[in-house]
């Protein structure tokens, strides 16, 4: 039987995962969390889902290897449509942009009415899914940022409960920083923030050269780049 090398960021995906878990890995992608989770906890089940027919034998292939068709089953199909209402405890997203994994939750959202964690890992635009909890009563818990093979990626941790919890009167700030991070400010989160930063200052000089600039937009990313700023300089 293969080992399974579950890279850094899954490895943290998969620590929040309670005992005996019960859940989804949406876009599972060969099945690794699910495989990594059950062969570490021998109480935990799961469902893997995938879209795609390549990845989805690829994650049949994978389970059937390490002995798991009892505890993992493999479903075909969009989103959160492989699973039915209640089925899970918890679901797992990872490695998508933050707004496909809000629309994949928006669509899904009537099968997680037994759904008290969400673990999703977006590669872009965490934000949207900070404001997608606030809306569907999902509290924030925590959030973790790291760097892997010269990729930034954050991790976010909702269960049910007060969604406004862990927010202050600068919510729009934290909505776009994350509260946990921004309290924390490790050496990934300046990194990743520094490079934004760079980005949007050469977003704004370029926009300033177009015939007709859009004024709103150029104010909405200088807002950002002084709040990047204040909370770089406050190192």
């Amino acid at each position: 039987m293969k080992q399974i090398q579950l890279s850094k960021r899954l490895k943290k995906v998969a620590s929040y995962l309670p005992e005996s878990a019960l859940f989804a890995d949406i876009g599972s992608d060969h099945a690794y969390l699910p495989c990594h989770v059950c062969i570490h906890d021998s109480s935990a089940r799961a469902i893997a889902g995938e879209v795609n027919e390549g990845p989805f034998q690829a994650a049949v292939n994978q389970v059937t290897e390490q002995g798991l068709q009892g505890r993992i089953e493999v479903r075909k199909g969009d989103g959160l449509s492989v699973i039915e209402q209640g089925e899970v405890e918890q679901v797992t997203i990872a490695g998508m942009g933050g707004k496909l994994i809000r629309h994949i939750l928006e669509d899904g959202k009537d099968k997680l009415s037994k759904t008290d964690r969400i673990i999703t890992q977006p590669n872009i635009d965490a934000r949207v899914l900070r404001q997608w909890f606030i809306q569907h009563n999902y509290v924030l818990i925590h959030e973790d940022i790291l760097e892997e093979d010269g990729h930034i990626y954050e991790i976010l941790v909702a269960d049910r409960g007060d969604p406004l919890a862990p927010y202050t009167d600068e919510r729009e700030k934290e909505l776009f920083f994350g509260p946990f991070l921004l309290k924390e400010k490790d050496s990934a989160f300046i990194k990743k923030w520094k490079h934004e930063r760079d980005k949007l200052v050469k977003i704004t000089e370029q926009m300033r050269l177009a015939t007709q600039p859009d004024e709103n937009k150029i104010r909405q990313f200088q807002n950002q780049i002084k709040w990047i700023e204040e909370v770089l300089n406050d190192e």
